[in-house]
C-alpha cells in the first residue's frame, strides 16, 4: 500500500471512530444543555447499548433490526430511571454534587454489567458483511458506512426534534432560562428526565454500531466517555454541531497518531487534546458563551 493510500486509510478509520466520539459528545451536550451538569455515566449507556444488543441477537436470536430498536428502548428506559433515582432527588443540589452523583452512577452501572455479563469481551457480526470496498487503495468496511449513515440520520433527527417539535422547544427553553420556562408552564423536571432518556438512546445507538468493529466489555464505557467528553469540550460544550466536527477531528488525529507514530499513544492523544483545549481555549473550537460556565466547572 502506498503512503497516500495509508493516509487515506487512516482518514477513513478516523472518520468512523470520530463519528462514535461525536455521538457520545452529543449525549453529553443534551444533558449539559438541560441541566448544566456533565453526565459521566454517558459512556456506560454506550457500553450497555453494545452489551444488550449482543445479548438480544446472540443469546435470544432476535433479528438485527428488532434488536436494535429494543436495545435503544431499554437503554433509554435505564437513562430515565437513572435520572429519577439519582438526579431528581438531588435536584436542588449544586452542579458539583450532581457531577459526583453521575460518577457514582457510572461505577454502579459498570459493576452491575460486570456481574451480569462477566469480564469477557463480546462482538457483533457486521450489519452487512465484511467484504471491504476499495477506494484509491484504501479499504472501507461496510460497517464504516453504517456508522456514518446512522450518525447522520441521528444528528438530523435530533436537529428536527429540537427545532420543530413542542417538546424539543420546551427543552431548549429550559436550557436557556429555567425560571422563565417554569413561568411559561413548562415542567422542567420532566424535560430534564427526557434529556437523560434522549442522551441514553443516543449512547445506545453509538454502542450498537461500533460493537461490530470494536469489542465491547463491561469496562468499555469509561474510555469512550473520556473521548466523547474530549470531543464535547473541543467542539464547545452545548454545541452539538461542534461536537460532531470535534469528534471527527479527534478520531482522525487518533488514527493518524496510531498509524504514523505508535498505537500505544492512541488513547493518550484525546487526553492531550483535552488538556490543551482546557488551557488554551476553554470554550472549545466552536464555543463562545459557554466559556464562563466551563471555567466554573
Amino acid at each position: 500500500m502506498s503512503f497516500a493510500s495509508q493516509i487515506l486509510q487512516y482518514l477513513v478509520t478516523g472518520l468512523s471512530i470520530g463519528g462514535i466520539y461525536g455521538m457520545v459528545a452529543i449525549g453529553f451536550n443534551i444533558i449539559y444543555n438541560a441541566t448544566g451538569i456533565i453526565n459521566f455515566a454517558q459512556g456506560e449507556f454506550v457500553m450497555l447499548g453494545g452489551m444488550i444488543m449482543v445479548s438480544l441477537t446472540a443469546a435470544m436470536g432476535l433479528p438485527v433490526a428488532a434488536a436494535f430498536i429494543l436495545t435503544v428502548a431499554i437503554v433509554a428506559l435505564i437513562g430515565g430511571l437513572f435520572e429519577r433515582a439519582a438526579i431528581y432527588p438531588l435536584r436542588n443540589a449544586g452542579v458539583l454534587t450532581m457531577i459526583i452523583v453521575t460518577i457514582g452512577g457510572s461505577i454502579v452501572i459498570r459493576g452491575a454489567a460486570m456481574l451480569f455479563w462477566g469480564k469477557e469481551s463480546y462482538i457483533l457480526p457486521h450489519f452487512s458483511g465484511e467484504d471491504a470496498l476499495v477506494l484509491f487503495g484504501a479499504f472501507i468496511l461496510p460497517q464504516t458506512l453504517w456508522i456514518l449513515g446512522i450518525m447522520f440520520v441521528t444528528v438530523c433527527a435530533l436537529t428536527l426534534f429540537f427545532r420543530y417539535t413542542l417538546v424539543g422547544k420546551a427543552m431548549r427553553a429550559c436550557a436557556a432560562n429555567r425560571t422563565a420556562a417554569l413561568l411559561s408552564g413548562i415542567e422542567a423536571s420532566r424535560m430534564i428526565c427526557l434529556s437523560f432518556v434522549l442522551s441514553a438512546a443516543v449512547g445506545a445507538i453509538a454502542g450498537i454500531i461500533i460493537t461490530p468493529i470494536s469489542l465491547v466489555d463491561y469496562n468499555r464505557g469509561f474510555m469512550l466517555a473520556l473521548k466523547g467528553f474530549s470531543a464535547a469540550v473541543l467542539g464547545g460544550l452545548g454545541n452539538s454541531g461542534g461536537a460532531v466536527a470535534a469528534g471527527f477531528i479527534l478520531g482522525i488525529l487518533e488514527s493518524l497518531g496510531a498509524g504514523l507514530i505508535s498505537s500505544a499513544y492512541k488513547d493518550a492523544i484525546s487526553l492531550v487534546v483535552l488538556l490543551i483545549i482546557l488551557f488554551v481555549r476553554p470554550s472549545g473550537l466552536f464555543g463562545n458563551r459557554e466559556a464562563d460556565r466551563l471555567k466554573k466547572f
